[in-house]
C-alpha cells in the first residue's frame, strides 16, 4: 500500500511540475487594454489547456524599471519591447522566431538582420486628435491644419472662445514627471522633431541626435511648437494631470483637441464621448506636412527561458483565428499589424490611423533609438520645467540641446 501511495503522490508531483512548466505568463505595457488582454488570455486558456497568466506594467508606472524587477522574481514567458535600447539588453533571452506562422502575414516584425525576433503589437498612430463639433462651430476646417501658422490662428481663435464653447483649455495634454507622463514629452512629443515631414527611412534627424547634434532652424520651430501646445493647455493638468484625466477633460468636451494615441481608444470609449473625433497633423513647420505618426509601437518576444512552444501558440494563435483578430479590432480597438485580418475598426482614433495609413500619409516613429531612459528621464524633465513656467521657450531649446550634446557619452 506504501509503494503504492509513494506512486500516486509521485505521479501527483510529476504531473503537478508539468502543468505549472507549461503555464505562461506575459508581461506588457497597454494598461488600457489589461482588461480585454486578460479577458483574451483566459478564453484561449481554456482551449489551450493551461494558464495563461497577463501582468500589465504602464501608465504612471515606468515599464522598463518595472520589466527589469519581473525577471529579477520570474522570468516571463513572453514580454514587451520598446525597440533597439530594450532590444539591446535582453537580446540574449530573446527567441529566434523566424519561420513561425504570423511571420508570413506581416512585415511589421521586429528583425536583428534577417532574423525575426518580435512579434508586432500592432499600428499604433497620434496626431492631434480633435473634436470636429467644437471645431465646427469655430468654423475651423482640421483639413486646414498642416501648418504651424494654422495651429496658432486655429489655437487663438478656441481660446478667445472657450466660454461660449464649454471649454477649460484649448489643448488636453500633460507633462508632469510625478504622475509618470514624461513618456508623453520625452518619447511621443519629442518625435515629432525626430520625423514630422521626413520620408519614412529618412533617419537624418535621429542619426544627428545621437551624434548629440540638432538642426538649429528644425530644432527651433520644434521647440516653439512644444510651447505654444503649452500656452493653451491647464496649467494645472500638465503638471498634475493623469492619463485619465486628461482623457476625461477630452472626452467631456472640456478641452478641443488631445494629444495622444488611438491606443486609448478603449478607455475612450467607455467614456462615451458624443461628438465626431479624427487626427490632424502635428504640423510644427512653416511649411505645410500633412501626415501623422504611425509605427509598430511595441513587440512581444518569445524568452528562450521560457516555455516556447507554448508562448509561440500563443502568439500564433494571435495572428491567424478568428478569436485573436475579434480580440484585436473588436475588443482592444487595436489597428492589426497583419494582412489577413479582414475586420476594421469602428473606434474612432483607430479608425482615423487606418485612414491616414491608407492614404499613404504617415511618419515613421525613431523615438526609441534614444538611449534607455534618456526620453523619459533626461528630456521629460526639461518639458515639465517649460510647462510649469520655470523656464522660457529659449531657456528650453537651451537645455534640451545641453541634454541631446551627452548622449554619445551615454
Amino acid at each position: 500500500m506504501k509503494k503504492i501511495l509513494v506512486l500516486v503522490l509521485a505521479l501527483v508531483m510529476a504531473l503537478s511540475a508539468m502543468s505549472a512548466l507549461a503555464d505562461i505568463t506575459i508581461v506588457q505595457n497597454k494598461v488600457e487594454i489589461d482588461g480585454v488582454l486578460q479577458e483574451y488570455a483566459a478564453e484561449y486558456a481554456k482551449e489551450a489547456g493551461y494558464n495563461v497568466k497577463v501582468n500589465t506594467i504602464g501608465g504612471s508606472v515606468s515599464y522598463p524599471v518595472g520589466l527589469k524587477a519581473e525577471f529579477q522574481a520570474s522570468e516571463p514567458d513572453i514580454f514587451v519591447i520598446e525597440g533597439p535600447a530594450d532590444y539591446e539588453l535582453y537580446k540574449d533571452k530573446i527567441f529566434d522566431q523566424t519561420g513561425a506562422e504570423w511571420t508570413q502575414y506581416t512585415d511589421a516584425a521586429y528583425m536583428d538582420g534577417d532574423k525575426v525576433v518580435g512579434f508586432p503589437v500592432a499600428v499604433e498612430g497620434y496626431g492631434m486628435a480633435y473634436n470636429a463639433d467644437i471645431l465646427a462651430k469655430a468654423e475651423i476646417d482640421p483639413a486646414t491644419l498642416t501648418n504651424v501658422n494654422a495651429y496658432k490662428a486655429a489655437f487663438e481663435k478656441l481660446d478667445s472662445m472657450k466660454e461660449e464653447l464649454g471649454l477649460d483649455a484649448v489643448v488636453s495634454m500633460v507633462a508632469g514627471t510625478t504622475p509618470g507622463m514624461t513618456w508623453v514629452t520625452g518619447l511621443h512629443n519629442f518625435n515629432i522633431y525626430l520625423t514630422v515631414g521626413l520620408d519614412r527611412n529618412d533617419t537624418s534627424i535621429i542619426d544627428k541626435v545621437l551624434a548629440g547634434e540638432v538642426d538649429e532652424e528644425r530644432f527651433h520651430a520644434y521647440c516653439e511648437y512644444v510651447a505654444l501646445i503649452f500656452q493653451y493647455s491647464d496649467p494645472d493638468m500638465l503638471i498634475n494631470g493623469t492619463q485619465d484625466m486628461q482623457l476625461a477633460a477630452f472626452a467631456n468636451g472640456k478641452t478641443a483637441f488631445y494629444h495622444q494615441g488611438n491606443w486609448m481608444d478603449p478607455s475612450l470609449m467607455e467614456l462615451k464621448p458624443e461628438f465626431e473625433i479624427a487626427y490632424a497633423p502635428h504640423a510644427f513647420l512653416e511649411e505645410d506636412t500633412d501626415g501623422i505618426l504611425v509605427n509598430p509601437p511595441s513587440w512581444y518576444v518569445v524568452n528562450t527561458n521560457g516555455n516556447v512552444e507554448e508562448a509561440m501558440q500563443f502568439l500564433n494563435a494571435l495572428a491567424t483565428t478568428e478569436a485573436g483578430h475579434d480580440y484585436m479590432v473588436n475588443k482592444a480597438a487595436m489597428v492589426p499589424a497583419f494582412t489577413n485580418v479582414e475586420i476594421t475598426p469602428t473606434t474612432p482614433l483607430s479608425k482615423s490611423v487606418m485612414e491616414w495609413n491608407a492614404a499613404g500619409k504617415t511618419y515613421s516613429w525613431q523615438q526609441y533609438k534614444l538611449p534607455d531612459g534618456f526620453g523619459m528621464g533626461t528630456l521629460g524633465g526639461i518639458y515639465e520645467l517649460l510647462a510649469s513656467g520655470a523656464i522660457d521657450e529659449p531657456t528650453f531649446e537651451q537645455m534640451m540641446k545641453d541634454a541631446i550634446a551627452t548622449i554619445p557619452t551615454l
